[in-house]
């Protein structure tokens, strides 16, 4: 059975924000949601009719999609300690180009951000990781289209220390939900390399941050 929009933790978790910051809700509409397979709203287009605590109205659209994560997982050579990332490979809708991703996913109707960290790097990449060893790099979440959309994201990083060949066993895997439409394929690539291939700004930030977190200032001048 799906659940109703007006019952759904996104779409309360942004209307009590809104309504936290002073904004005064006159109308919302519903013009198209999804559901993923539990029948929980997976993501919703919105059109609001609201005034700010200015006195003005604010852009009415708005792409409900909730809380997500964001994982960069940093592959420690155990002889060389050389850096690679392990990036998601897949094309996406943005413009139909084939991206390379930080692992990524959405907490839907879930609290514990780690806890669906963890979940999507596995179900990502085939890595199982525990939440313990997770790194949080922001305690509240970053808006990354603050204009047209709620989405709100926590990103996390991992360093693992693995042998070179089993670095190279993590490359071109085949993972993904295909019920989900995810048709993904591994990348693992030398740091500074991944980084110049990764084209959301979200992706660009989390590196910068972990490295600027472990100090790596070095591989942080080379970006």
């Amino acid at each position: 059975m799906k659940e109703k929009l007006l019952d759904s933790h996104k779409y309360n978790l942004w209307k009590n924000n809104l309504e936290k910051n002073g904004l005064e809700i006159h109308r919302i509409d519903e013009l198209y949601t999804r559901y993923n397979g539990k029948g929980e709203v997976l993501f919703s287009l919105l059109y609001t009719d609201a005034t700010t605590p200015e006195g003005n109205k604010i852009p009415p659209i708005c792409f409900l999609k909730g809380e997500v994560v964001s994982v960069l997982i940093c592959f420690l050579d155990s002889i060389t300690k050389e850096k690679f990332l392990l990036l998601v490979q897949q094309r996406r809708i943005c413009d139909g180009s084939m991206t390379y991703e930080h692992p990524a996913g959405m907490l839907d109707s879930e609290s514990d951000a780690a806890a669906v960290a963890a979940r999507e790097v596995f179900e990502e990449t085939g890595i199982a990781v525990d939440v313990s060893q997770l790194v949080k790099v922001n305690d509240t979440p970053y808006f990354p289209s603050t204009g047209t959309s709620d989405e709100a994201m926590y990103m996390f990083y991992c360093e693992l220390e693995l042998t070179t060949a089993e670095i190279n066993s993590y490359h071109n895997k085949v993972q993904g939900l295909v019920s989900d439409h995810e048709y993904i394929n591994t990348f693992v690539v030398p740091f500074a390399e991944g980084h110049r291939l990764i084209t959301n700004v979200n992706g660009v930030l989390l590196d910068y941050l972990y490295l600027k977190d472990v100090g790596d200032w070095d591989l942080l001048k080379e970006l």
